[in-house]
């Protein structure tokens, strides 16, 4: 088996690392290239107005001066040069991305690359903050529990228009009992904001930021299930079509165009 990892948190953090230990339980042959600097939020972003940098840290190890995709679509295409891998494992990111989180993650993106490309994938977030925002980050969640789920998730296979969004929750290892197989969920609130502050020459400049107020979701969301302590498993793919409402439109908008 050989298996690329990628993250949007940047080549030296301490999730990619944990990400690692988890492809090694598999196998020897893991490759890792991901982006020299943080990538959080970049989304399924693609870098085409600059050139991109890569540079070798190590064996099978690169960097890139560019995005989660720009990294799996160089590995797959110039790097991996002996064979493309067969997975691709994304995180573990440093916060959860669960509900409309998906859509803004680095994470995912890394894993929608992977689908892109052919590559059954998979992402993996652990979920910080729910303790206390002095808490330090239960690493030792994801680690303990990635192997086990990405084994039964490979066992069982998945959809190839399909990438596997895995959320570990803010608790110990030792506190941690259930998985579960969750829909994506929507929060009943929005929780990002913009501070607006000024610099030393009286310009100013914001930093965007996130409320940690917590929604009401239903059983069976992402949200719930990691509010409560469960390891959250969520089947995610690209289409986004609402097939209810092209239904309704096809009755409004079907056949001339409307004048």
């Amino acid at each position: 088996m050989r298996i690329l990892c990628t993250n949007d948190d940047g080549i030296h953090a301490p999730g990619l690392a944990v990400l690692e230990k988890i492809a090694r339980s598999f196998t020897d042959d893991v490759w890792v290239v991901a982006p020299e600097s943080e990538q959080s939020g970049a989304s399924r972003a693609l870098t085409l107005s600059e050139p991109l940098r890569v540079r070798e840290a190590g064996p099978k190890r690169f960097t890139v001066t560019g995005t989660p995709t720009d990294c799996v679509f160089l590995a797959v295409h110039d790097l991996m040069t002996d064979g493309a891998p067969d997975y691709v494992l994304s995180g573990v990111n440093r916060g959860q991305n669960i509900a409309e989180d998906v859509t803004m993650s680095g994470t995912i993106a890394g894993a929608m690359a992977g689908l892109q490309v052919g590559i059954p994938s998979i992402a993996l977030s652990q979920a910080r903050g729910f303790r206390g925002p002095d808490e330090p980050i239960p690493w030792e969640t994801a680690e303990a529990f990635g192997p086990g789920i990405v084994r039964k998730l490979i066992e069982t296979g998945w959809p190839a228009d399909v990438v596997m969004n895995v959320n570990f929750p803010d608790r110990l290892a030792a506190e941690v009992d259930r998985v579960e197989v969750t829909v994506q969920g929507r929060r009943d609130h929005h929780i990002i904001y913009s501070d607006r502050r000024t610099d030393l020459r009286g310009q100013p400049y914001y930093w965007f930021g996130f409320r940690g107020t917590l929604s009401d979701p239903p059983e069976g969301t992402d949200l719930r299930a990691i509010y409560e302590g469960r390891i959250s498993v969520t089947p995610l793919h690209m289409d986004l079509t609402h097939a209810e409402t092209r239904h309704a439109l096809k009755g409004v908008l079907g056949g001339a165009p409307p004048k």
